[in-house]
């Protein structure tokens, strides 16, 4: 070969050099099945109602005022009635009724016991509500007489959009 050619031959070899990198391009491939991932998350949620129950009250507190003032009176009105060695019995029997009188009065319209109230008791508990969520697709395609599987986040239909990657093989 002469000295030219082989000149020609080692410039277009240098010159193709960036073109014989890989080279991809875009196809399609035709759908065989599409399966969605299906995940199961819990999302648990408070619930509560409101009920309403019988309290027994305490019983009201008695007075005792009444029966003070009612037992001094008593005994000075029994002092007063009482002469001589009665005047001690009838100063004491004064003073328990005039006592007896006074609590009577001061309490008359004080009910016996407390009573039944209804309170409200606020019932609460934790319920699991369970939700499905699609976090993918598992979608196998065939491509040029194969089948290939990949996981993808939608659903693409009756066919797939292909990146195709094409680089020579090493030795």
């Amino acid at each position: 070969m002469n000295l030219q050619a082989k000149l020609i031959a080692s410039v277009l070899c240098v010159s193709a050099l960036p073109f014989a990198q890989a080279a991809d391009f875009e196809d399609y491939g035709r759908v065989v099945r599409v399966t969605p991932q299906v995940e199961q998350i819990n999302r648990p949620r408070q619930e509560c109602r409101t009920e309403y129950v019988q309290v027994q009250q305490p019983a009201p507190q008695r007075g005792v005022g009444g029966a003070i003032i009612g037992g001094l009176i008593g005994g000075l009105a029994g002092n007063q009635v009482g002469g001589g060695s009665g005047r001690s019995v009838a100063t004491a029997a004064g003073a328990i009724a005039g006592a007896v009188v006074g609590d009577r009065v001061d309490n008359q319209n004080l009910p016996n016991s407390g009573g039944v109230q209804e309170q409200q008791v606020k019932q609460c508990r934790t319920v699991d509500h369970w939700e499905s969520r699609t976090s993918g697709y598992e979608v196998t395609y065939d491509y040029r007489g194969r089948n290939y599987t990949s996981v993808m986040s939608y659903d693409p239909g009756e066919r797939v959009r292909l990146r195709v990657v094409v680089e020579p093989m090493q030795r």
